[in-house]
């Protein structure tokens, strides 16, 4: 929906009311460590934590990375919204009232507000009927079926809210309207009800059949998932997409099964919803559902939110339509496992069995001991590849090693990809060792070709010169330097004026750009305050200069990780008027070598015998920058690159 401009006092108690452990919390498990609390960072992929998110202060950053900023911040870069609708999904979960700039804007977004809280109440009011119906007369065939083909007990059919749809065409309909006075088009925007073709009126979409409610990550109803107690098809019946609900982006029961996720560190995927609700049922706790389609990426990404070892087991059906949808659900992931974003494992259960048919047979102690020993899906992929083909043959010989070669050439890690060139050597040996350094040198060269580097000869330098751009070394050492320089600037106060003062005395400037941009954002903040004299930072900077990053984020994205310290930085800036004194000499030498350069380039450039006052002029300037080098050299009571 289209979003007006929101008033500052709105956004301003939403940073109030949104407590930042609480959001992230939704996303990534978080651990108590000191007074912060540590979590794997959502942004890249890491095995060890560096992702801390401090309570006192409002804000996440990671060491790793270098993301940061505050809840707000943390709800955008990982889903990608904007600012206000972000601010806005916030104002609904905190109970914080939305203004507007527009006044005139005000009443159509509390329309569409409104719209969504709706949908959330009549689907809830729905399920409340459903689950009433199911103990009703008409209702016992469904709950006889729970019972006896199910084996649920009560309790696990209150937990996930089960119910039942009566036959009749409208009866949900006049429930809803006639009694309980929705209007219409709320129920046929939350997908209970359709416009007939003829005649005019609406008919129920769900109708004998068994309902079960499908929840967001919150815990509240969204859409139904509804199972025919007869032989109509299609058999298992999905509410429509709607304002609030998307088929590729939701997984059943993860609002019970993320705890259980981040307590046993995996998550394990099933096919259909009785799977998941059976796990449940034993102890299984663990375990979601997808929702008849194919494993979406996003679907991937929700889950590996509560899971720090990042561990994924798919648990589909055994027969032929369970592995197209495991091969389906791999090639959605496949980057991410082959890039070893994701542990993925794939458990087929014995006699084609799905997780539901297993436990009415087996103890919960058997599936877990069936999980626990699920292959990787790199052995999985290889099984299948090799199921039902005669090596002996040379046909299936070819195209087996090709599908190996196609799968291989995939494995970013080398250690895995070696390890798994030799399984596949083994298998294609035929328990023939001696055959195997042949089958291995074989598929390494399929896999990577011998390819040639060539390296471009550097030719020498002049006597007197150096390269035109600045080495390596020398743009690390001036990053650290201003970088450095900042920081001080912004988490010692105390330091503040000095800086100033030399930067002026020196008339030095910020070499490298998102340093530069950070600077000026800084004085834009003194300036607006009437603080350019004395230049007494407000004590809030970090907290406004905070809020410039949602507005500039692409910019302000090189500096974040300024706003932050850590061990290390706090060691370094320990040494403050030493390091602010490194720092700026550091930034001198670059700026003196950068002029010596140009001089230096422009003398060497100029003829003797056809411009000699200009090519004297150069020498001379040249000359003196190389003085200068020098007496900063000498003038140096400690070591730069020592301090940096």
């Amino acid at each position: 929906m289209q979003i007006p401009r929101l008033h500052p006092d709105t956004i301003e108690e939403v940073k109030l009311r949104a407590d930042i452990v609480d959001v992230v919390s939704e996303y990534v498990v978080l651990r108590k460590r000191g007074k912060d609390f540590v979590g794997l960072c959502p942004f890249h992929d890491e095995k060890s934590p560096s992702f801390t998110v401090s309570q006192t202060k409002q804000m996440y950053y990671c060491f790793g990375c270098q993301a940061g900023g505050n809840a707000i911040k943390f709800v955008m870069e990982l889903g990608k919204r904007s600012f206000a609708d972000v601010v806005l999904d916030l104002a609904r979960r905190y109970q914080v009232p939305v203004q507007t700039l527009e006044p005139e804007q005000r009443q159509e977004l509390q329309r569409q507000l409104s719209l969504r809280e709706q949908l959330y109440e009549v689907l809830a009011s729905s399920a409340q009927f459903y689950q009433h119906a199911l103990r009703q007369s008409q209702g016992q065939k469904a709950f006889q079926y729970l019972q006896s083909n199910r084996k649920l007990k009560e309790e696990t059919i209150q937990q996930f809210g089960l119910g039942y749809a009566p036959a009749g065409w409208e009866t949900l309909y006049r429930y809803l309207v006639e009694d309980k006075h929705y209007p219409v088009q709320i129920l046929e925007k939350a997908g209970l009800i359709k416009p007939r073709k003829e005649g005019g009126g609406y008919y129920d979409v769900f109708r004998d059949r068994l309902m079960i409610p499908i929840r967001d990550v919150q815990g509240r109803i969204i859409a139904f998932g509804g199972r025919t107690l007869t032989d109509e098809q299609p058999k298992y019946l999905n509410s429509p997409e709607t304002e609030l609900f998307s088929k590729g982006k939701t997984l059943f029961a993860l609002d019970q099964a993320k705890g259980g996720i981040s307590q046993l560190d995996q998550a394990v995927v099933v096919e259909g919803y009785f799977d998941a609700i059976a796990l449940h049922a034993a102890g299984i706790n663990n375990a979601i559902a997808s929702l008849g389609t194919a494993l979406s990426l996003e679907q991937v990404r929700l889950i590996l939110r509560y899971t720090e070892s990042k561990q994924l087991v798919l648990n589909f059906d055994a027969d032929k339509a369970g592995t197209n949808a495991t091969e389906r659900a791999i090639g959605e992931i496949a980057e991410l496992a082959y890039k070893g974003e994701v542990q993925l494992k794939i458990l087929n259960l014995p006699d084609g069995k799905d997780a539901d048919e297993y436990l009415h047979s087996h103890t919960p102690e058997d599936y877990g001991e069936l999980l626990k020993n699920a292959p990787l899906w790199l052995d999985w992929q290889i099984q299948q590849i090799i199921q039902d083909r005669d090596l002996r043959q040379a046909t299936d010989f070819q195209q087996v090693t090709q599908q190996l070669v196609k799968l291989l050439k995939n494995i970013a890690n080398s250690d895995t990809r070696n390890y798994y060139v030799s399984y596949c050597a083994e298998i294609l040996s035929l328990g023939d060792t001696r055959l195997i350094p042949l089958r291995v040198e074989n598929l390494l060269t399929q896999i990577a070709p011998v390819a040639v580097a060539y390296t471009k000869p550097v030719s020498a330098k002049k006597a007197w010169g150096s390269s035109k751009s600045p080495l390596p070394t020398e743009r690390s050492l001036l990053e650290h330097a201003e970088a450095l320089l900042l920081r001080i600037y912004l988490h010692c106060p105390e330091q503040r004026q000095a800086i100033i003062a030399e930067l002026e005395e020196r008339d030095l400037q910020f070499s490298l750009s998102h340093h530069r941009f950070l600077w000026q954002q800084i004085l834009e903040i003194l300036s607006g305050d009437g603080q350019t004299e004395n230049f007494a930072s407000p004590p809030d900077l970090i907290s406004r200069l905070q809020d410039q990053f949602l507005e500039f984020g692409s910019e302000m994205g090189l500096v974040s990780h300024l706003f932050h310290v850590d061990e290390k930085n706090q060691k370094e800036i320990l040494r403050t008027p030493q390091v602010v004194q490194a720092a700026i000499a550091c930034m001198d030498l670059v700026m003196l070598e950068k002029r010596y350069r140009h001089f230096l380039e422009l003398w060497q450039q100029t003829d003797p015998e056809a411009e000699p006052e200009r090519y004297q002029s150069y020498y001379q300037a040249f000359y003196a920058e190389k003085i200068k080098l020098q007496q900063i050299d000498r003038q140096r009571l400690f070591s730069i690159t020592e301090l940096l």
